[in-house]
């Protein structure tokens, strides 16, 4: 089996409630025991690569007024505020001039799955989404096979 898979949102998803017809949405999972928490701790914990494409996405939209560090909020994964926590399902994110985009971390059966909800609401959104998403695939894919590692190291 394959370590990080492409798949479909779960259904109990509180993101499924969000999607639209012309909305963007992926959906990953790998092996893992983890609570959504704890994996959303890891997937938020960037390698220096992506901190690095991060630093570069900042500088090239800053001129555009997007928000390099996320709103403040009492409650953070990473950048990403959290709007939803239960012991199946976290979820964090923002809404942006741009675009809005939620994440979801869902810890069921032995597997942890990362799905990306994104609502572009200009034509500046639909240019940032398509230029960022081959960005998006690597960075999720790797936070999953970190989470999926991680698992491993401790379950030995």
């Amino acid at each position: 089996m394959k370590k990080v898979t492409i798949t479909t949102l779960p259904l109990q998803s509180a993101l499924n409630d969000r999607v639209k017809p012309t909305d963007f949405m992926d959906c990953y999972s790998a092996e893992s025991d983890l609570s959504p928490r704890d994996a959303a701790e890891i997937i938020t914990n960037f390698p220096a690569w992506a901190r690095f494409l991060v630093k570069i996405r900042n500088v090239v939209t800053a001129p555009f007024g997007l928000s390099s560090d996320g709103p403040p909020a009492i409650d953070k994964v990473g950048l990403f505020p959290v709007e939803s926590e239960s012991h199946y399902e976290l979820i964090a994110g923002f809404n942006d001039k741009h675009l809005d985009f939620r994440v979801s971390v869902i810890s069921e059966s032995g597997r942890v799955f990362l799905a990306t909800w994104v609502h572009t609401n200009n034509i500046g959104g639909q240019i940032y989404l398509k230029a960022i998403l081959p960005f998006h695939i690597l960075i999720s894919r790797n936070a999953l096979a970190r989470v999926r590692a991680i698992n491993k190291d401790t379950c030995r």
